[in-house]
């Protein structure tokens, strides 16, 4: 399937629904799950990762295929491990590949039996779940906060709770801190001083949450208030103060003249200012933003360095590479001139006549790429029902403010 994206004849004027946050739902229900708590989850994220953890907490078996969901993949590999039982995950071909040995192993050394069914280091996986043991561990603080998370969030349940070392540089901490932000709304008492986290063998006490809205999805439209000549987007549900790491979103966009005010329960994004010259971010705190902006600079003609950006190449797919290839047929040259570091220097390259954008069963490069109709009229997009892995809704919120959205 392909997409036609064409940009609205209109200045960009509208009030959207964003989706519920996808980390929050996703980490109310483990939480849940590990407290055998039957809680009331209101505004739970519509979208195929949260659709995916539901079913493997519902259905009945022991074999559990979460697709392309990596969040899944490694929060219910921490839960199943700690649940008393013989199971077996497993994920789609590029979820086979995605390398899971740093979370197997320090599961592993609390006290964990899970072993590998294919190829070592990878999913698929066969758990023997158990009450786990706890104790230390020490983790590269560059490793996905992911896997972090998906430990701590079993912590409680531990014997001897849980004592985590992380050592070097501690990439996405926003997102570590919405994990402990979370467990202390729900019961759990943590500390984390230095470089040490600890948690004690605790119960969750859990009632009804509600969900905020996606800060992430918000970038899109940020993006897309950044490329229009004027606009006045309104996002209900955004929270000014937030466990969403990606909140950081209203401040990144600041330097590309867009403002961000806070009323009517939400947000609304004007053009504000000029832009800068040259823009330079460290996305270590918000890797999932970076595609975002990649794109929007591009587009605004912004030379940039991103530094920050070296979980990229362990997600959906290798982003780093998705992001050259395809600002590539537009005419960019994207260079790395250092570990996790992403440029452009305004060096140009012979671009398509029509170019088509891959996807690469990534929800955000599909997303990222979307609102360039805004600068060349029109953008073909491949794949574009990926988006459904966050933002189902995203080409029809698209039809609403004036885009055509046509299958070709």
């Amino acid at each position: 399937m392909r997409y036609k994206i064409t940009a609205p004849k209109q200045d960009l004027f509208a009030e959207v629904i964003l989706p519920a946050s996808k980390s929050i739902s996703n980490r109310a229900l483990i939480m849940g799950a590990v407290g055998r708590s039957h809680q009331s989850i209101r505004n739970l994220a519509k979208c195929d990762d949260t659709d995916v953890l539901v079913r493997a907490l519902t259905a009945g078996g022991n074999h559990f295929d979460v697709g392309a969901a990596g969040t899944s993949m490694r929060f219910m590999t921490a839960y199943l491990a700690s649940k008393p039982g013989d199971w077996h995950i497993t994920g789609s071909e590029r979820m086979k590949h995605r390398p899971i040995a740093v979370l197997v192993d320090a599961l592993n050394a609390l006290g964990a039996e899970i072993t590998y069914e294919e190829q070592e280091g990878f999913p698929p996986l066969h758990i023997r779940g158990t009450e786990l043991k706890g104790g230390h561990i020490a983790l590269d603080g560059g490793v996905s906060s992911q896997f972090i998370s998906a430990i701590l969030m079993v912590a409680p349940s531990m014997k001897e709770g849980l004592t985590l070392e992380l050592k070097g540089n501690i990439v996405s901490v926003p997102y570590i801190r919405m994990t402990l932000g979370m467990m202390a709304e729900m019961g759990i008492q943590s500390e984390w001083k230095d470089n040490i986290i600890r948690v004690s063998p605790q119960l969750y006490k859990i009632g009804d949450y509600e969900v905020e809205a996606d800060w992430s999805a918000s970038s899109y439209w940020y993006e897309m208030a950044a490329l229009s000549q004027q606009s006045g987007i309104h996002l209900p549900y955004l929270r000014e103060v937030s466990f969403q790491g990606d909140s950081a979103v209203r401040k990144i966009f600041e330097p590309l003249g867009i403002s961000t005010r806070f009323e009517r329960g939400g947000i609304t994004l004007s053009r504000s200012g000029k832009p800068v010259e040259r823009f330079r971010y460290d996305f270590v705190g918000q890797p999932d933003l970076a595609q975002t902006l990649v794109v929007t600079c591009c587009a605004l003609e912004i030379p940039f360095e991103f530094s920050g950006v070296q979980s990229l190449k362990i997600k959906e797919t290798d982003r780093i590479a998705a992001l050259k290839n395809e600002c590539a047929k537009f005419g960019y040259l994207l260079t790395e001139p250092g570990e996790g570091r992403l440029a452009w220097n305004g060096e140009r390259c012979a671009a398509q006549e029509e170019p088509v954008v891959a996807t690469y069963e990534d929800h955000r490069m599909a997303m990222a790429f979307a609102p360039m109709a805004m600068v060349r009229g029109s953008v073909l997009i491949d794949q574009p029902m990926v988006v459904t892995k966050s933002y189902p809704e995203f080409w029809e919120h698209l039809k609403q403010v004036g885009f055509a959205v046509e299958e070709i």
